[in-house]
């Protein structure tokens, strides 16, 4: 087979196009956009369901309804 019995790890390596490695700065300046993305992320679906907690869409689970109608959890009335 010679040359067309390669390996499945070296055709992996010969196809892939990112062999060349990365500096630690280049790591760092992605990794900090990635966690910038995944924040903003976050912080849209906190708004998103916040609005829609305003608006009665959705239903309030235990901790938001604590947060938002503490009387509810009231025990001292019994």
């Amino acid at each position: 087979m010679g040359a067309e019995g390669a390996t499945e790890q070296e055709k992996c390596a010969s196809h892939n196009p990112r062999t060349v490695p990365i500096t630690e700065a280049q790591f760092l300046s992605w990794k900090r956009q990635k966690d910038a993305e995944a924040s903003a992320k976050r912080d849209e679906t906190a708004r998103k369901r916040a609005e829609d907690i305003a608006s009665g869409a959705v239903q309030m689970n235990g901790r938001e309804l604590f947060l938002h109608q503490p009387w509810v959890f009231d025990n001292t009335q019994y």
